[in-house]
């Protein structure tokens, strides 16, 4: 059983920072594109930043500028450096993977349980 397990929400203020982290555990032969998304209330969820195998990122244009991904292949985690918050970046942020668990299988979508973000002064 493959689980991500996020951590680094909390409250901040407007222009402050935070720094998420997904470590993925369990049976793992191989991770793909890791990413993070969020929801906010009355939202649907949205891409905020992806990032393949190999290091090349992408990133909502609302930001741009602000978050960087990155990712530590050697430990399976996947972090999310957010600067300059503002209101709007809160949400329910989700991190996401595509892992297989031995070499003949498929990849598969695996998605942590949220973490809360609230900027707020």
């Amino acid at each position: 059983q493959v689980q991500l397990v996020e951590s680094g929400g909390g409250l901040v203020q407007p222009g402050g920072s935070l720094r998420l982290s997904c470590a993925a555990s369990g049976t793992i032969f191989g991770i793909n594109a890791m990413g993070w998304y969020r929801q906010a209330p009355g939202k649907e969820r949205e891409l905020v930043a992806l990032i393949t195998s190999g290091g090349s990122t992408n990133y909502a244009d609302s930001v741009k500028g602000r978050f960087i991904i990155s990712r530590d292949n050697t430990k399976n985690t996947v972090y999310l450096q957010m600067n300059s918050l503002k209101p709007d970046d809160t949400a329910v942020y989700y991190c996401n993977a595509n892992i297989r668990s031995s070499w003949s299988a498929r990849y598969r979508e695996v998605w942590g349980q949220g973490t809360l973000v609230t900027v707020s002064s």
